[in-house]
């Protein structure tokens, strides 16, 4: 396993478990102490995590995820023109799939006038947005987490694979060239990561204060991703390094 794998599976780990002692994360990952302490020590720098007394637990950052209220009127005309380019790519007779996620939500105010749109979702705003449209509406079986009022799901519940999804738009709370796409909660990316596994065609959609940070758990590297939407608020520095990395980059007007 690679050092960014481990750490990876680190922050997973904590994610679940909260607080863990360095015994145990050196056998659950099957690495000694030493080669733990350097992951651990990486981690740490990056602020990431915090040692505490004979273990380490996720570090209490005050840049963590806000609640969806607060995201629901933040941004929201950076929000509203990432949503309106998303419904240029969307035709009649697609089968979408509409991520949990202020940015996500929009795009559903400018697909009702699409025919015979279906709608695939883990959103309950979204599900509520598109309840008096003409789209048939599913949503993905599940936990249902108040906080971000979406389905996490389960296979044992829900049968992701019997999905035929055209086009998946995907949220994200940080985004780097370096490691993709990523999210605070572990359930979330989880979805995610299946949802991408899937789609014939991915869009992120993320609002320029996303990008140059790489938060709690790696959902996707860059590679498999087709699209990134973001608006024109996105600082220039960012641009060719993306470019390099061979995105495909649709910054709105």
């Amino acid at each position: 396993m690679f050092p960014l794998e481990r750490q990876n599976k680190i922050l997973e780990l904590l994610t679940i478990r909260k607080v863990m002692k360095i015994a145990e994360l050196s056998d659950e990952l099957k690495v000694s102490v030493d080669t733990l302490r350097r992951d651990l020590n990486t981690l740490t720098e990056q602020g990431r995590i915090e040692k505490i007394y004979g273990g380490v637990k996720l570090a209490e950052s005050r840049f963590g995820e806000s609640s969806m209220d607060e995201r629901m009127v933040t941004q929201l005309e950076e929000k509203a023109q990432i949503a309106r380019r998303c419904s240029e790519f969307i035709g009649d007779g697609d089968c979408i799939y509409i991520d949990s996620g202020s940015t996500a939500y929009q795009i559903a105010k400018y697909v009702k006038h699409k025919k015979k749109l279906t709608v695939i979702t883990n959103s309950l705003p979204v599900a509520i947005e598109l309840m008096d449209s003409e789209a048939e509406l599913i949503m993905i079986g599940g936990k249902i987490r108040r906080e971000e009022q979406s389905v996490v799901a389960y296979d044992y519940i829900f049968n992701f694979h019997e999905l035929n999804v055209q086009k998946a738009f995907i949220c994200c709370s940080g985004i780097t060239v370096e490691r993709g796409i990523s999210d605070y909660n572990l359930e979330e990316a989880i979805t995610r990561k299946k949802i991408i596994e899937l789609s014939k065609e991915v869009f992120v959609v993320a609002d320029s204060s996303k990008f140059g940070k790489d938060v709690t758990i790696a959902i996707a590297p860059l590679d498999k991703i087709d699209t990134i939407v973001t608006d024109s608020g996105l600082h220039t520095g960012f641009i060719p390094a993306f470019k390099k990395a061979g995105a495909k980059l649709v910054i709105t007007d």
